[in-house]
């Protein structure tokens, strides 16, 4: 195998394997929990949910997919338990393996094409990096809720 071609297959497992732990989380807390908040400065599972959505979307849908950028990222943090668990697991499913295909799909020369995502010019290989690095991070924070909980 080629260095791109591990990066992307890396890239693509990697945000299966953290969405499967965070579904397995979902699956382990009542609606109440995921939506719980120990103050209005903290944000529920539920919007972490929607949030790693919208930045997966945003930064492989629209900057490396070229797909139309619909995202209202204040949504997902005001959210506050009108969406339910399935939704929230259906919604994060739809959402990694859409973008695994769309990283899986890439091409090595892309991998060095600048694009712009959230007014930051970065390559290809940058947007991917960020978005399993950021997933990553919410991952951590989410499996600690749910232990918490």
């Amino acid at each position: 195998m080629t260095l791109p071609s591990v990066f992307v297959k890396y890239s693509a497992d990697k945000l299966g394997q953290l969405s499967s732990r965070i579904q397995d989380c979902l699956a382990k807390l009542t609606p109440e929990q995921i939506w719980t908040r120990n103050s209005q400065n903290e944000n529920a599972v539920g919007n972490l949910v929607l949030h790693l959505c919208g930045n997966v979307n945003q930064w492989i849908g629209t900057g490396v997919a070229g797909k139309p950028d619909n995202r209202v990222r204040d949504q997902e943090f005001a959210a506050r338990g009108d969406i339910s668990p399935a939704e929230l697991s259906q919604r994060l499913s739809t959402t990694v393996e859409e973008a695994a295909r769309a990283i899986r799909a890439l091409p090595a020369e892309r991998l060095d094409q600048q694009i712009s995502v959230q007014k930051y010019n970065v390559t290809v290989l940058e947007a991917v990096y960020h978005v399993v690095e950021h997933f990553s991070q919410h991952t951590g924070q989410i499996m600690f809720a749910t232990k918490l909980l």
